[in-house]
């Protein structure tokens, strides 16, 4: 993939494309990091009802949850440090997800997701330009 050089002037918030830029790239940094403190904290909402139940039967709901809480604080540390990878580490967990709940039956969640997955995929677009 070839990279696009910008100027030093291209990467200020004047320029409408790098704000979209830092909004995903601060968002796709947040997100995963606070969803992930919360598969610890369950303060947000009791995470393994959103499980597909073939997962439950192979491995304990609490036990996969704290898992995807580690991964999900790792993708969130990826994409602040090296959005160009994590963003499509980002992209591809968030797939993993939407499976995951169109096989529990929550195709409304899915749906929000997969929103999220295409900011995710706008992320890793912008992040060959504005990355460093």
């Amino acid at each position: 993939m070839a990279t696009t050089t910008v100027s030093a002037r291209d990467k200020t918030f004047d320029n409408p494309v790098y704000q979209a830029y830092r909004i995903l790239h601060i968002g796709f940094t947040a997100a995963p990091l606070l969803f992930g403190l919360d598969k610890f904290l369950n303060l947000m909402v009791d995470w393994t009802q959103y499980l597909a139940p073939f997962v439950a039967n192979i491995i304990p709901a609490t036990t996969f949850m704290l898992i995807v809480g580690v991964v999900e604080i790792v993708a969130g540390l990826l994409v602040f440090f090296k959005p160009r990878i994590g963003a499509y580490v980002v992209a591809a967990w968030l797939l993993a997800i939407i499976v995951n709940l169109v096989l529990t039956g929550y195709f409304d969640i899915a749906l929000r997701d997969f929103g999220l997955f295409l900011g995710a995929l706008a992320l890793a677009r912008l992040s060959e330009t504005f990355a460093t």
